[in-house]
């Protein structure tokens, strides 16, 4: 699928940088927003899915699934790797830099008087493109949180999926895992149906009390078995396509067109790019993931040892925002052979290696600095390249910076 525009600076005119304005989370200026934009898209049910990790995965299992049974989906998700347009789109078609712009463009007047943020105004612009184009069901990803995200203003949300829930955005949600949930459940509308696999005791304790005192339903899945073939890799998309395979099956009580063998067919074709992909730098390969909080590192730790037992040296390249809790990341990613060459996140406060060692007194050896992720490549390959392939993480948008710039191609 060829990406529309040239990169995130296609629309600065628009989009301000999410760190200028900063994070504002609230829902007056949404609900506000949509009132004066008479509703749109509001008579199309949505699935809206929030969490921690994995909310992007069930998004894109959701949507192909619809596909697959012959529907039309609607879809927003977050972040995009190259360009704003991959935020939204009805089945394979993003949305066109064309149409995006011009939309942002007549929703100025609206912008201003309610002071969208950024991510506002895109949730915004999704939501008119779907009236227009009329999907049948929406799959909303939340971008953060759930009691004020952005997405929780669509009335209409007859279906709540809940990907794994852990410590991130502390700063935003909470100091604990309870507090954390209780923002995420805080999205589940009067009635709804959720649908969750296995969460930590004290999340599942806040996802029931919140259903109950809803007066909706809660439904618990399991991983789903070795009779599934997924489009998009990892041991760990067993569990999202099971919470998605659950939320299609209970969307065909609505449309008897999606069935399991429609079911079976999306999640076999499904991609979800930037999640423990291949890809090519100077024709070596090497593997890319967007794990960026510690439990996404332990599921990526858990992955590795599908490819190299923990005895054989595995190289990463990593690029850590500094508001993140790299040094517990770390702990779960390093070996006690690997080494981790730290760059940063490219336009954002970053981690150095210098604060790193100094969090990581054992690993201090294991720890390697580099100008930039390039910088990193062209010493690995200098010295020889690994046996292993290395493995970029950390951060979607440096994986997107590579991607925009040309250092890395998708295979």
């Amino acid at each position: 699928m060829k990406r529309p525009g040239h990169g995130s600076d296609e629309l600065s005119d628009l989009l301000p940088r999410f760190d200028v304005r900063g994070m504002d989370l609230s829902l007056d200026r949404m609900r506000l927003a949509l009132e004066q934009l008479h509703q749109p898209a509001s008579a199309i049910p949505a699935v809206q899915i929030v969490g921690t990790n994995g909310k992007g995965s069930i998004a894109c299992l959701i949507h192909h699934g619809l596909m697959a049974a012959g529907l039309r989906s609607g879809m927003t998700t977050s972040p995009h790797l190259v360009s704003w347009c991959e935020r939204i789109r009805v089945n394979d078609q993003l949305i066109t830099l064309k149409t995006l712009r011009s939309t942002l463009e007549r929703l100025q007047p609206v912008v201003e008087q309610c002071r969208l943020t950024p991510f506002e105004q895109l949730i915004c612009s999704a939501l008119v493109h779907f009236e227009t184009h009329q999907p049948d069901w929406l799959v909303l990803e939340a971008g953060l949180g759930g009691r004020l995200d952005a997405t929780t203003a669509h009335g209409f949300r007859p279906l709540i999926a809940v990907a794994s829930v852990g410590m991130d955005h502390r700063e935003h949600l909470g100091d604990s895992l309870d507090a954390i949930a209780a923002e995420k459940a805080a999205a589940i509308s009067e009635g709804a149906h959720v649908i969750s696999a296995a969460q930590e005791p004290e999340v599942a304790a806040v996802l029931e009390q919140r259903v109950n005192d809803m007066n909706g339903t809660l439904q618990w899945v399991n991983a789903l078995d070795a009779s599934w073939t997924l489009g998009l890799p990892g041991a760990w998309q067993k569990r999202n396509g099971a919470v998605a395979a659950a939320a299609l099956q209970w969307m065909s009580t609505r449309n008897h067109a999606i069935t399991n063998q429609a079911i079976h067919e999306g999640f076999a074709a499904a991609r979800w790019p930037g999640r423990l992909q291949w890809m090519r730098w100077r024709g070596l390969r090497l593997r890319v993931d967007g794990a960026h909080n510690p439990p996404a590192a332990t599921e990526l730790a858990r992955e590795r040892l599908s490819w190299s037992s923990s005895g054989t040296a595995q190289t990463w390249i990593l690029a850590i925002q500094s508001q993140k809790q790299a040094p517990e990341m770390l702990q779960q990613l390093l070996g006690s052979n690997d080494e981790a060459w730290i760059v940063p996140v490219p336009g954002h406060r970053s981690w150095s290696v210098e604060q790193l060692q100094q969090a990581l007194p054992l690993q201090e050896h294991q720890l390697k600095a580099a100008d930039n992720a390039a910088d990193a490549l062209d010493q690995l390959l200098d010295r020889g390249w690994p046996a292993s392939a290395p493995v970029i993480a950390g951060s979607l948008y440096l994986i997107g910076h590579l991607l925009e710039n040309g250092t890395l191609e998708a295979e």
